[in-house]
């Protein structure tokens, strides 16, 4: 039996929410005043010297909840050395590593045990499959540990950027093959009128025009599996269905880009097209990501917003560093919960498992249709006891990673992002089952290891969709991530770099639905399409 500091609430029959009163007085504070008065939020982005002001002004905030770059130590070794600051192919750390005490942490299996899905209908309340999918897509790209085996959990092969190698691939060897080489466009053929990548494989083999390229398990893949891919610029681009339908969308937007600009300057040459392309497609979804993903995210009535003089305004202040992602910032993004057991695609329900490596389906139900479907199905809610059977391996996979790297337990990377520690288990969640559970495993609260204290946490209130530690260090990684991109820069963000077309583009773009809704000539119907469900408070 765990030692129990927790006192008379932590005990089964007790509170159901976690009170945000055990997250500190600035954080309590500062959750209450951008959470109450929608009147006077909505009133402030009215008026838009003030709306840039304040929103350069929380973001700057946020960020500096945590120390800022460079971090002493990276996964390389535990001391700071030259290589651990520069050699990037080592993923970089928040904390010094840490040896647990003996006897205070369950096993691997015992703890993954917590995230196994109990019940079908444990929903999230107000994110869509939609969002999952957008998540997990543009995160990919740049938190990507290793996919070969013998695997060392503490190396990237990321690039550390948003720069969608989803699409245009890590190297400048796979872009050449993803690329036509005329107009500025991207390789593609066209499927009962609609626009698809090529074919990676043919007769069960990669072709050799492809050879730079991959997909993750092809050993595990029959013929007519492998002939189905596509040539796609990330490995893991055909497993998963929402993935896949991100990266056919936005070949299709740099494709159309690349023909308005092909249009408007019939002199330049290919190159210049599809840079000009490249960098317009890319901050359209650093733009979408600010101001469609996490404004979804934070449970706050302030909408944030991308503005080029936002980085102006910002480029002194300290966080202000190329970005490094780290462990810890690719374990909070574990979202295996927000993924259904049964996802709804071509108006039927299909189990996990046939969504995977289905490039067959895109064809077959159509883009529109697809991103309406994910659009109105709610997707589960971020926690324990909600990870899919054929996913919980990867929860197993990421607990032994965390401790394989030393990572600080829960309590301390609370302290690191400006919480108050836990004393008791009740003060990570006030669900009995969610504490008993934690009780039963752990020694003390001090124990919780990261990864499970994460998912662990309740949310402050029912509009918030993550914990607060889980909501803060996202906000402080997504934000200086997206912000960091040299795109951003003051003097790269102009129309000499995009051209004026390409700015009324990135300007003109704040939603998925916008870009969908441009890229279905074949379907061209009105459709609902969201990361925020219908109604959702």
């Amino acid at each position: 039996m765990a030692a129990d500091t927790t006192g008379a609430t932590d005990v089964p029959g007790g509170p159901k929410a976690r009170s945000i009163a055990t997250d500190g007085a600035r954080n309590r504070l500062l959750y209450l005043a951008m959470t109450r008065g929608e009147r006077f939020w909505r009133g402030v982005e009215r008026v838009p010297a003030a709306r840039l002001r304040l929103n350069a002004a929380l973001i700057d905030r946020m960020i500096n909840e945590a120390p800022p770059r460079p971090e002493p130590l990276s996964m390389l070794a535990p001391y700071t050395s030259w290589a651990s600051l520069t050699d990037r192919t080592y993923s970089g750390r928040h904390l010094p590593p840490h040896a647990p005490r003996e006897g205070a942490l369950p096993s691997v299996a015992r703890a993954a045990e917590l995230f196994a899905r109990e019940r079908d209908d444990d929903l999230c309340p107000r994110s869509t499959v939609l969002f999952a999918y957008f998540a997990q897509w543009f995160t990919d790209g740049f938190l990507r540990g290793e996919s070969t085996e013998p695997r060392d959990p503490r190396r990237s092969t990321s690039n550390h950027h948003i720069d969608l190698n989803t699409l245009y691939g890590l190297t400048p060897a796979a872009t050449a093959q993803l690329r036509s080489f005329e107009g500025g466009r991207l390789k593609s053929r066209l499927l009962d009128g609609a626009e698809f990548p090529p074919a990676l494989c043919s007769g069960g083999e990669i072709k050799k025009e492809f050879s730079e390229l991959g997909a993750v398990r092809f050993e595990r893949l029959d013929r007519e599996r492998r002939d189905a891919l596509f040539a796609l610029g990330s490995d893991r681009g055909n497993g998963q269905l929402g993935f896949t339908m991100m990266t056919v969308l936005f070949l299709r937007e740099h494709n159309r880009v690349a023909a308005l600009l092909a249009d408007r300057y019939p002199r330049w040459d290919d190159e210049r097209l599809f840079q000009t392309a490249r960098n317009i497609v890319t901050l359209v979804v650093i733009k979408l990501v600010l101001e469609d993903y996490i404004n979804h995210i934070t449970p706050y009535h302030f909408r944030f917003l991308l503005d080029p003089r936002l980085t102006a305004r910002l480029r002194r202040a300290a966080w202000n560093r190329e970005n490094w992602a780290s462990f810890e910032f690719n374990l909070v993004y574990r979202w295996h919960s927000l993924i259904p057991s049964t996802l709804t695609a071509g108006g039927a329900d299909l189990p996990l498992a046939r969504t995977l490596f289905a490039c067959d389906l895109l064809p077959s139900v159509g883009l529109g249709q697809l991103f309406e479907e994910a659009s109105e199905q709610r997707a589960g809610r971020i926690g324990l006891f909600n990870t899919d059977p054929l996913l919980q391996p990867v929860d197993a996979a990421s607990i032994a990673d965390a401790r394989a790297v030393g990572l600080a337990p829960y309590n301390a990377y609370r302290e690191h992002f400006g919480f108050p520690p836990v004393s008791g288990f009740a003060q990570i969640s006030g669900d009995p089952k969610v504490a008993g559970a934690l009780r039963e495993r752990y020694a003390s609260a001090g124990d919780v290891e990261l990864y499970v204290g994460l998912f662990a946490e309740q949310p402050a209130s029912p509009r918030a969709i993550l914990p607060p530690l889980l909501t803060k260090i996202i906000a402080i990684d997504a934000f200086s991530q997206a912000l960091t991109n040299p795109l951003l820069a003051p003097r790269v963000a102009t129309a000499a770099t995009f051209t004026p077309e390409g700015m009324a583009i990135i300007g003109g773009t704040r939603t998925l639905s916008q870009v969908l809704h441009r890229n279905v000539p074949e379907d061209p119907r009105p459709r609902f399409v969201s990361q925020t469900r219908r109604g959702a408070p």
